[in-house]
């Protein structure tokens, strides 16, 4: 609804107004607030099913995550003028965290490709909306293409799990499933809805676009990116796997490996931390950095996913939470520095704490966070989606193989993520930059999500008390 009075009542008579960035970024603001008051007022009540629409406690935390980090979006945009189209911006912006909503709360194979679609479309859009920056433009064309390929090897798997089941909705799909021998055709099935969706959580190696798209995109829409949008992917990988293909995992343990989606989640996971994090050393374009090292997060992500487990599904809803707080938190930062390029490179950074000190700070608190450092929000983040994975075979070695890669790569990441604060505070600028004019909203704003992070890694408690409540209650 707010979408819609956005882009008419902008359409109507305010296309001429200076100051309607501010005023449709309220009014999503206000928008968004709404309904989270809305499913505020749902928690701790019953579990229920209308249709394909689904509510129980992770289908509330994830919307409630989605909400949150649009409404970041949405401030962190007030600045940018990247185009005239504020109205259709705004729209576009809450129509991807409609998808993204629907995204979280169903469990029919239709309504997942129908959600799925709506977010892709709305990404695409809000990619090229920088129409002077040719970036822009390529960076949408390369993530259109590739999310059309993936759309179809989505679909296409869907039509196979449809066809061997006879059902779309996915705790239907795993009854008939459980018992059968993992056959050729669930095989396919398998294999193609995985490529689907690892696409969107961008995992190697269907990580292609991502570094382009962060670049090229404004800083606003790449923030939604890889924040909400990754957030919901992880939210939905993990239904559609648990849901739709219990009994049908496998093993990815050491010396147990068996046939099913778990060996090759493993295996994903392997590539995209040791590919993620080995990409980013080498890059100058901070966001392409970020976008490597999102790629890397993907790995880190996946163990939760592998877990299959109370304590996984927990540590993945605070690891999506929290790691897209802290990298939209950053591209905030990044949209005050990027110049007519729409790109940020290590020397716009130098000297920026003598220029910013608030900007700065905050960068620092985010990118110290991503690195996993406590007693930041991705230190705990990391360490609980640690415990989850190796709480699956405690007995053998199950996935302590995979956790020490991923202790090992995060020691890598440390390295590049410490680049970018050595231009930050200790590198000295050659020439006089640009002043840096940030507006109070988003100062104010970076400065909340800044101290989310610190506080959420000191109090973790203060999410998980509540989620592990609801699910202990059974609802």
């Amino acid at each position: 609804m707010t979408a819609l009075v956005v882009l008419f009542v902008d359409l109507g008579g305010m296309r001429k107004v200076e100051w309607r960035y501010r005023q449709w970024a309220a009014a999503s603001m206000v928008g968004v607030g709404c309904l989270a008051a809305f499913l505020w007022t749902l928690w701790g009540g019953v579990e229920g099913r209308a249709g394909m629409l689904v509510m129980d406690p992770v289908t509330v935390a994830g919307q409630q995550i989605i909400l949150v980090l649009t409404v970041f979006t949405a401030v962190i945009g007030m600045d940018r003028r990247f185009t005239e189209h504020v109205g259709e911006y705004f729209a576009t912006l809450l129509s991807g965290a409609t998808g993204m909503l629907l995204m979280v709360s169903t469990e029919n194979l239709l309504l997942i490709f129908v959600s799925l679609e709506l977010t892709s479309l709305s990404l695409y859009v809000l990619t090229a909306f920088d129409k002077r920056n040719p970036r822009s433009a390529e960076a949408a064309l390369k993530y259109f293409l590739f999310g059309s390929m993936a759309a179809a090897f989505a679909l296409f798997g869907f039509s196979w799990l449809y066809g061997l089941t006879g059902s779309t909705e996915l705790r239907e799909i795993t009854s008939v499933l459980q018992g059968q021998r993992m056959g050729g055709l669930l095989a396919v099935a398998m294999v193609m809805t995985i490529m689907g969706l690892g696409f969107k959580i961008a995992a190697v190696p269907f990580h292609l676009w991502a570094p382009d798209a962060y670049q090229g995109a404004p800083s606003p829409s790449a923030a939604f990116i890889a924040s909400g949008s990754k957030a919901a992917s992880f939210i939905l990988l993990a239904k559609v796997l648990w849901l739709g293909f219990g009994g049908a995992e496998g093993s990815g343990a050491w010396g147990t490996f068996a046939p099913g989606w778990a060996p090759l989640l493993a295996g994903t996971a392997v590539l995209s931390m040791v590919l993620g994090n080995l990409g980013a050393l080498a890059q100058r374009s901070v966001k392409r950095l970020l976008a490597y090292s999102a790629v890397a997060h993907a790995g880190y992500a996946i163990l939760g996913i592998l877990a299959n487990s109370e304590h996984g599904l927990l540590a993945l809803l605070y690891y999506v939470a929290t790691y897209g707080l802290a990298t939209l938190g950053a591209f905030g930062v990044l949209a005050g520095l990027e110049g007519e390029s729409g790109d940020v490179t290590f020397e716009d950074l130098r000297g920026l704490a003598g220029r910013s000190p608030g900007l700065a700070g905050c960068l620092l608190v985010f990118v110290l966070s991503l690195a996993g450092i406590p007693p930041l929000a991705g230190f705990f983040g990391k360490f609980y989606l640690f415990v989850a994975a190796l709480q699956w075979a405690p007995s053998s070695l199950g996935m302590v193989w995979l956790v020490a890669l991923a202790i090992g790569m995060s020691a890598v990441s440390l390295y590049y993520y410490l680049q970018i604060l050595k231009q930050v505070y200790v590198a000295k600028a050659e020439t006089s930059p640009p002043g840096i004019q940030v507006s109070l909203p988003v100062m104010v704003t970076l400065g909340v999500a800044a101290l989310l992070v610190f506080v959420l890694g000191c109090v973790p408690g203060l999410v998980l008390g509540p989620w592990t409540a609801a699910l202990a209650a059974g609802w």
